[in-house]
């Protein structure tokens, strides 16, 4: 069972369960965009910004963008420790994990704080 501080949820049963509900959350999302730009007669900027001034859509949007954030985290994380440093051995995969981990985890904070500055204008 899946136990560590860098894992997202408590478990591997709850990471696999935090995997699925968030790939539903982004299928929607991109259901919606998609529908929203093939069903609009007249799309360009106007439409576009007339979209995102409604509340529902950003919350939407942030709830996807938080989303994929957490669906990034648990598949980078598998990826990192099932594959990268179990190919190696000792100390140096340790290191190596925790410095790939540290750089996931900053990248995925900073796409956080600037997807939410770009939807409520913060």
């Amino acid at each position: 069972m899946v136990t560590t501080v860098t894992s997202f949820g408590r478990s591997g049963t709850f990471d696999w369960l935090y995997q699925r509900i968030t790939a539903v959350i982004l299928a929607a999302y991109t259901l919606f965009i998609v529908g929203y730009i093939f069903l609009t007669d007249d799309f360009g900027y106007q439409s576009w910004s007339a979209l995102f001034q409604n509340f529902w859509v950003r919350v939407f949007s942030l709830v996807a963008l938080l989303s994929m954030v957490a669906h990034a985290w648990i598949g980078l994380w598998s990826v990192v420790t099932d594959y990268l440093t179990n190919r190696m051995m000792g100390p140096k995969a340790t290191v190596f994990r925790v410095l790939a981990q540290m750089v996931l985890g900053a990248v995925a904070v900073i796409y956080t704080v600037w997807g939410i500055q770009i939807l409520w204008g913060v």
